[in-house]
C-alpha cells in the first residue's frame, strides 16, 4: 500500500524541489531532497571574461547575498594576482579596505539575517503562515525586522553604493572609498540595531522547538581571534584545518542523478554542514562578552545541534554583526588608495587562486584560473549544494519521528526542517512535492 501526499507550495524559501520519503515496516529508508532548479551555468559563462568582471558578474548569482560572492570572488582572484610575483604585502589590500569590506558583508548578514528571522522562519513557530499574518499577531515584532532589514541595507548602500548588487566592489578594494562622516553617520541605525537584535534574540529563545539533535561534522571559517566573516582558514569540528585551496581539494562534489544540485562531501565521503550552527560551533569562544552572554541567557551552551534553533543562532549573529559595524564605525579612517595594485603577470602564465568567505547561508568558495588576463576556469560552492546532504539526515530524523502525526502536522514539520538552513536554491517559485511510500 502506497500512501502519497503533496505540499503544493513551500513558501519562504528559495528554489524548486520535491522530498520522496519511502517507509518500509514503519522505518524510513530513503529520503531524496529532489532540487530540480534549472542550471544558471554562471560558472560557464565567466570563461572568457576579463578578471575584473567577476565581482559584478558573480554578485548577480544572488540578490541577498550580493556582498558574500563578490568579496569571495575578489579573495580568490587577488590570491590569484598575488602569484603572479612581486611583494604580497604590497599587493594586499590596505587595513582600512579590509576594514570597510568587513563593514559591508556586516551590513549583509544583517539584513539577510534579518529577513529569514523576521520573514521566512519565525512564523513556523508562531502558527502563521507568513510576515503578513505575523503583522496581524504581533505588529511590533514584525516592524522591529523590518527596521533590522533597513539598518543592514543602508550600510550596505553606504560603502557598496547600493543595497541590492553594490557597485563599488572592486578586485583589490574599492573604487571608491566613502567619507568619514557617512562612515559615522551609520552609528546612530546601527547602535539602536543592536538593540534590536539583542530584542530578537531574547524574543525567538521563548519559540517551543522541536526535539532534535543531529551529530553534524560542522564545517565553516574559523576566526582569528574574532568571529568569522571574511577570512580565516577552514576548520571542521573534526579538527581538520585548511587553507581555501587545500579545502577546495578535499571538498567532493558530485552529480546525482535526482537533482542539478550539485552534493558535496568531504574527501568524497563524509556529508558535512556550514552556516551558523557550524560557526557558532566552532567559534562560539571568540564571541565578544555582550554576545556571549546574550547567548547564554537564551538558553544556548557553546554548541548548538538542534536545527530547528538555528533561528536563535542567527540572532546570535545579528548581535555579532552590529557590534563589529560599530566597532568599524568608531574608529574608522578613510584608506589613503581605495584599491590596491593589481599586478601583472607574464604573457602565458597561468594565475590560480582560491577564495573562502562566510555568506550568511555557510561558507562559500572560488576557485579561478586566470591567463592573460582572462578566466579560463571557474568553481563556484555555494553554502546549499555544501548542506544539502545534511539537510536530509535531517528530513530522514524528523520524518521517522513523525510517522505517528497527522498529515498536516508531519508536512509542516518537513517544511520546517527544510527552512532551518534557509536554503538558497534559485530565485524560480517555490515547491515541494512530497511523496511517502509506505511498504
Amino acid at each position: 500500500m502506497t500512501h502519497s501526499f503533496v505540499v503544493d507550495l513551500l513558501s519562504r524559501v528559495e528554489g524548486e524541489g520535491g522530498l520522496k520519503v519511502v517507509v518500509q515496516d514503519g522505518s524510513v529508508e530513503e529520503v531524496a531532497l529532489n532540487i530540480f532548479e534549472p542550471p544558471r551555468f554562471f560558472e560557464a559563462f565567466l570563461v572568457g571574461r576579463a578578471y575584473q568582471e567577476v565581482p559584478d558578474i558573480t554578485a548577480r548569482i544572488c540578490g541577498i547575498c550580493p556582498v558574500a560572492y563578490q568579496m569571495t570572488a575578489c579573495a580568490a582572484i587577488e590570491d590569484a594576482l598575488r602569484s603572479a610575483g612581486g611583494d604580497a604585502a604590497e599587493l594586499a589590500p590596505a587595513y582600512e579596505v579590509r576594514q570597510l569590506r568587513r563593514l559591508l558583508y556586516c551590513g549583509e548578514w544583517l539584513q539577510s539575517h534579518a529577513l529569514h528571522v523576521y520573514f521566512l522562519h519565525a512564523p513556523d513557530f508562531l502558527g502563521c503562515n507568513d510576515a503578513v499574518a505575523l503583522a496581524g499577531t504581533d505588529p511590533a515584532a514584525l516592524q522591529r525586522g523590518v527596521a533590522l532589514k533597513k539598518t543592514g541595507n543602508l550600510v550596505m548602500k553606504t560603502v557598496g553604493a547600493r543595497a541590492i548588487h553594490p557597485v563599488n566592489v572592486r578586485v583589490g578594494g574599492f573604487y571608491r572609498a566613502p567619507g568619514a562622516e557617512a562612515i559615522r553617520a551609520l552609528a546612530g541605525p546601527l547602535q539602536d540595531a543592536l538593540e534590536a537584535s539583542l530584542k530578537t534574540l531574547e524574543w525567538v529563545s521563548r519559540f517551543d522547538f522541536p526535539s532534535l539533535e543531529n551529530d553534524y561534522l560542522f564545517v565553516a571559517l574559523r576566526g582569528e581571534g574574532c568571529y568569522p566573516i571574511d577570512s580565516g582558514p577552514v576548520a571542521s569540528s573534526a579538527g581538520h584545518e585548511w587553507s581555501p585551496a587545500e579545502f577546495a581539494e578535499a571538498a567532493v562534489e558530485e552529480h546525482v542523478a535526482r537533482s542539478t544540485a550539485l552534493h558535496a562531501r568531504l574527501f568524497g565521503r563524509s556529508p558535512y554542514l556550514t552556516g551558523p550552527l557550524a560557526r557558532y560551533a566552532l567559534n562560539s569562544s571568540s564571541l565578544s562578552p555582550l554576545a556571549k552572554a546574550a547567548a547564554r541567557d537564551a538558553g544556548l551552551g557553546p554548541v548548538c545541534r538542534n536545527p530547528f534553533q538555528s533561528i536563535v543562532v542567527r540572532a546570535v549573529e545579528m548581535v555579532v554583526a552590529c557590534e563589529e559595524a560599530l566597532r568599524i564605525v568608531s574608529s574608522y579612517t578613510a584608506p589613503a588608495e581605495p584599491a590596491a595594485p593589481l599586478p601583472s603577470a607574464a604573457p602565458g602564465q597561468v594565475l590560480v587562486g582560491t577564495g573562502a568567505t562566510e555568506a550568511p547561508r555557510g561558507l562559500l568558495l572560488h576557485r579561478y584560473e586566470i591567463k592573460d588576463g582572462l578566466v579560463t576556469k571557474a568553481r563556484i560552492m555555494p553554502p546549499t549544494s555544501q548542506n544539502q546532504l545534511s539537510i536530509e539526515a535531517d528530513l530522514r530524523a524528523v520524518v521517522g519521528a513523525g510517522l505517528h502525526l497527522a498529515h498536516d502536522e508531519l508536512t509542516h514539520r518537513a517544511e520546517m526542517a527544510v527552512r532551518n538552513h534557509d536554503p538558497c536554491i534559485s530565485c524560480a517559485a517555490h515547491f515541494l512535492d512530497i511523496e511517502v511510500q509506505h511498504r
